[in-house]
């Protein structure tokens, strides 16, 4: 008789990151796997969280460059101001 826990999808998606990046420790992992065999939310959530890791990463790799030494100084003053406001 095997010692598990069977993960609830809370605790799936508290650890979503880990899975994804491998670095579980291998029982944790495999009641994940456990997990996504029987909970078709939780599988269309893991695929719907790589999708906007993908996308995000698509966008980045897609950005402008940043201004450059020729924009006036006082835009990239405004910009600087705004962005320390934000915080």
């Amino acid at each position: 008789m095997t010692n598990h826990h069977d993960i609830t999808c809370r605790e799936l998606a508290e650890f979503i990151a880990d899975y994804l990046d491998h670095t579980l420790p291998a029982d944790i992992a495999r009641e994940f796997d456990r997990h996504l065999a029987v909970c078709p939310s939780c599988v269309a959530y893991i695929e719907s969280y790589k999708q906007t890791i993908r996308l995000g990463k698509a966008a980045f790799a897609q950005a402008e460059a940043p201004a450059d030494a020729s924009a006036p100084q006082a835009i990239l003053n405004a910009v600087r101001a705004a962005r320390k406001s934000a915080r």
